[in-house]
């Protein structure tokens, strides 16, 4: 799996995407959310950026081990914290958790994959209090 830099738009961007991947398909509901939330802003990316962090997050999930269909947006969990590890500042993970909270949430379901990206999250970031403070629909992160 590539690598970004630390703190770098599109280190944050990933973990958005990781989240947007976890139930198997990007929606037209998750993008909407992330426009509403100014997403792309938030995270300092263009939004053709976006698009192509997908991509390549895409590319090193595909290339990263053998799938199976029941697993074609999941990363492992060393990948996951690699992934999460890249984001080290604490007010740039709690943007990055909000927006992937709202993306989660985004079809009125959230999936077990996507709660396992947000529980890793939360636990390897520190964040449970941020979880439990608003919904995030009230969040403007």
């Amino acid at each position: 799996m590539r690598s970004y830099v630390i703190d770098s738009p599109k280190a944050a961007a990933r973990v958005v995407a990781l989240t947007m991947l976890a139930d198997g398909h990007v929606s037209q509901a998750e993008l909407d959310v992330l426009q509403r939330h100014g997403g792309c802003e938030q995270l300092g990316l263009e939004p053709d950026d976006l698009q192509d962090v997908l991509l390549a997050l895409c590319e090193d999930l595909l290339h990263g081990r053998t799938l199976s269909w029941a697993d074609t947006c999941c990363a492992d969990l060393l990948s996951v914290v690699r992934l999460l590890n890249e984001v080290a500042d604490p007010v740039l993970r709690e943007r990055v958790l909000a927006l992937c909270r709202s993306v989660a949430e985004a079809d009125n379901r959230v999936c077990d994959k996507e709660a396992q990206v947000l529980t890793h999250a939360v636990e390897q970031w520190g964040l449970q209090a941020h979880m439990l403070a608003a919904p995030s629909s009230q969040s403007s992160a």
